[in-house]
């Protein structure tokens, strides 16, 4: 997966409307003399890209190992808690209402993730019998439907704007320098701390509830950590690429399928290189197919990703 994410950040620097060669590529990063046009390019409009692409990669592969590891659900992703569709709200308030102030979006985008995520713990871990799986997973499903409404519901009101939301919505980057990342940058730190923090007691977690309490573990208190971690890097990706909810998904799939385990010291590590190296390549495709016309990496994310899923899920079967 190091290798596959070296190869997938090479091809991203080097292909484009502009294909540049790698040579030219490895002196930029290096600091050598180039071609100041070539230099352009790759310092101000790929590298911020790519960068971004391993980042949001990165932070949605380790939020679904996170959420499938503390749910017990293979099915288990941004979705489940709400994020999604709490940030696809918050970026429509922008899009549609204010237009103007488009530098908000991803700051909107990325509090109304979290205060979904916020909804779905109030409800899933509080009260009577909290913190049960089932109840997480339908207070996740009411609430992202409840964002869901509230979104169409503006997009109903505003509809000669909602071709200026499409492309969030799809899933998307864009070469728009280092403001993203330096808003954004440290939800991203938080979240991949604590996910780190939860590699043990999610391993512990999987021998089952009353295991993981007899060796000094609180089994509430670990979901309840690895699914906020997961809501703070699920709603920071999608402040700067829009709805790829499908990758947190997926990746943690692959990486079972591959590795043939269930230990988190693997699982949580790999889809992170993995998750970074299938949105990097993703976002390369989808830059070059179509060229000078750009796409949105999402479909070309489903095209990628998709039949790998479904050929190692055979094989495994």
């Amino acid at each position: 997966m190091l290798f596959a994410l070296v190869a997938a950040a090479c091809a991203s620097l080097a292909f484009g409307a502009v294909h540049i060669p790698l040579g030219e590529v490895l002196d930029t990063l290096f600091g050598r003399q180039v071609p100041e046009t070539s230099k352009q390019i790759i310092e101000v409009l790929r590298l911020p890209r790519t960068v971004e692409a391993i980042v949001v990669g990165a932070a949605l592969g380790v939020a679904g190992a996170c959420l499938q590891g503390a749910l017990n659900n293979p099915l288990a992703s941004p979705d489940v808690i709400g994020v999604t569709g709490g940030a696809g709200f918050g970026a429509m308030l922008v899009i549609l209402l204010s237009p103007a102030s488009v530098a908000l979006l991803p700051l909107s985008a990325l509090a109304f993730g979290l205060l979904a995520a916020l909804l779905v713990f109030l409800i899933g871990f509080t009260g009577r019998g909290g913190g049960n799986i089932t109840r997480i997973i339908l207070a996740g499903i009411a609430i992202a439907a409840l964002f869901s409404a509230a979104t169409a519901g503006l997009m109903s009101v505003y509809p000669d704007r909602v071709p200026n939301a499409v492309f969030f919505l799809v899933g998307g980057l864009t070469s728009t320098g280092w403001d993203n990342l330096e808003t954004i940058w440290p939800y991203f730190a938080v979240g991949f701390v604590l996910a780190a923090f939860m590699i043990r007691p999610l391993d512990r977690l999987m021998l089952g509830d009353d295991v993981a309490a007899s060796v000094g573990s609180r089994p509430r208190l670990i979901r309840l950590t690895a699914a906020l971690a997961a809501a703070i890097l699920a709603s920071a990706a999608a402040a700067i690429a829009g709805l790829l909810a499908f990758l947190g998904l997926l990746i943690p799939h692959l990486v079972r399928l591959l590795g043939g385990t269930n230990n988190h010291s693997y699982v949580m590590p790999v889809s992170a290189l993995a998750g970074a190296a299938l949105l990097t390549a993703a976002d390369t495709l989808a830059r070059t197919i179509a060229s000078p016309v750009e796409m949105p990496v999402g479909p070309f994310l489903v095209l990628l990703g998709v039949p790998l899923f479904l050929w190692l899920l055979r094989k495994a079967v």
